[in-house]
């Protein structure tokens, strides 16, 4: 497989499932380590968010980092140096998006790494975070959202945002927000 067949099988890979994997986590702290050398003084934490960082929680083995930034100006002006290091990113989806820039690491024709690059200490910041850390913390509210999330992996199977999309009331209604 050429890269770019990796790449294109990796944008249009399936929403599937796996079982908690407990190599998420030095995972997350190999490229987190990796990020920061790569781009000294640019990122002020690096935090594992998503379902992989939730032990014990099925999940797209997908490992999803935040990283904070001082200003969604130089979030914006690392994107070069992102993806020559080997992530890629759509101009035109992060363009559409106001409170952080998305970027998406591969290999073998699968998503490896989701990179969010966010504004540190912000709303969105400590919604991730609060997020994770409530599914980390109540098992029920995590047993529900295992629960929703195969069944939305069955339902959307082809259609990662409808899968996302169907996810945001439920995370939304966790923060006490809706």
């Amino acid at each position: 497989m050429t890269e770019q067949e990796s790449l294109l099988a990796a944008i249009h890979e399936e929403v599937r499932l796996h079982p908690y994997d407990p190599s998420w986590p030095p995972a997350f702290a190999a490229e987190q380590a990796r990020l920061a050398s790569m781009l000294p003084a640019v990122f002020q934490d690096i935090a594992h968010i998503g379902s992989t960082a939730v032990p014990g929680m099925p999940a797209k083995p997908i490992i999803d980092l935040l990283a904070g930034v001082e200003s969604m100006a130089l979030a914006k002006s690392i994107a070069a140096q992102v993806c020559q290091s080997g992530y890629t990113t759509s101009a035109e989806f992060n363009a559409s998006l106001q409170d952080r820039q998305w970027f998406m690491r591969w290999a073998e024709g699968h998503r490896t790494h989701h990179l969010h690059v966010v504004v540190h200490a912000s709303e969105v910041w400590h919604a991730h975070l609060a997020f994770r850390d409530a599914l980390r913390s109540d098992a029920a509210l995590a047993a529900r959202y295992a629960a929703l999330k195969s069944d939305l992996a069955a339902r959307h199977t082809t259609d990662r945002e409808a899968y996302t999309d169907a996810k945001a009331a439920f995370i939304r209604s966790a923060l006490g927000d809706g």
